[in-house]
């Protein structure tokens, strides 16, 4: 005897004031239960959501990590490139050259793309698929980060280093304990709404099979021969989220702003 689908067992799992209901009424809980009761299929759910959040968080962590320095990097070259000589300067200025290439051609390509270059060509011999796709969204998000952060930086007044050089500070110690903490104070906001950015972002990591929101969406939809429902419920993950993460910026933003009076 073959398994039951889910339209056969629907009378049968269906409490009876469903089954009374108007039939488009009762259409609409029939697809509820095809779509996420039947064969535990909201699982896919919660397993495409924690695939989400890793991907998000981790791809957030090396994205803020490679815009600092890359940041750095073209700060250093634009305020002191003209006073360098010798090594240093033909140093920082070759990683400017690489920062600036690296910035054109990642801002330049869909993340997509870049996606299916380091799981299929890359990384053709690894399979997991979380670290590849958090190395894919991180570095594509590095190239933002690091405007905004560069953008924060050159905002920080010039005495601000003249002031931590006359303290006995080197221009690192500057940078680190005087310039950083400045400029991330007034770009926290927008790294926070890059955040919210580079999570929707993800939901083309189905393109690589990875298990998100999306590609649990979609295999649902071709298991139970309805795309509509599950993938409504899918955008209905991500805008919840999306609201979530939105009313912690918000309140982020005030309090940075009370700080300031």
């Amino acid at each position: 005897m073959g398994r039951l689908s889910p339209l056969e067992l629907w009378p049968e799992v269906a409490p009876e004031w469903i089954l009374n209901l108007p039939q488009w009424l009762e259409d609409i809980f029939y697809k509820f239960y095809k779509c996420i009761i039947f064969d535990d299929r909201y699982t896919l759910y919660f397993t495409g959501l924690r695939n989400t959040l890793i991907l998000t968080f981790l791809a957030l962590l090396l994205g803020i990590a490679l815009g600092v320095v890359v940041a750095l990097i073209r700060v250093t070259w634009d305020k002191n490139g003209a006073e360098m000589r010798g090594v240093p300067k033909v140093v920082v200025g070759f990683l400017n050259s690489v920062s600036k290439l690296y910035l054109t051609v990642i801002r330049g390509t869909p993340v997509v793309v870049q996606l299916l270059i380091l799981y299929f060509v890359i990384f053709a011999a690894s399979r997991n698929k979380i670290l590849v796709g958090a190395l894919s969204f991180g570095i594509n998000s590095g190239a933002y980060v690091a405007e905004i952060i560069r953008s924060g930086i050159m905002s920080i007044d010039s005495g601000q280093m003249e002031a931590g050089r006359s303290l006995g500070f080197g221009y690192v110690a500057t940078m680190r304990h005087i310039i950083l903490p400045q400029a991330f104070k007034n770009v926290l906001p927008t790294l926070a709404n890059e955040f919210i950015v580079l999570l929707k972002e993800t939901a083309v990591a189905g393109y690589v099979s990875l298990q998100d929101v999306t590609y649990a969406g979609n295999i649902i939809g071709g298991n139970a021969y309805d795309y509509l429902f599950p993938l409504l419920i899918a955008a209905a993950i991500y805008l919840i989220l999306v609201l979530f993460f939105t009313f912690l910026v918000g309140k982020l933003e005030r309090r940075l702003r009370n700080s300031e009076r």
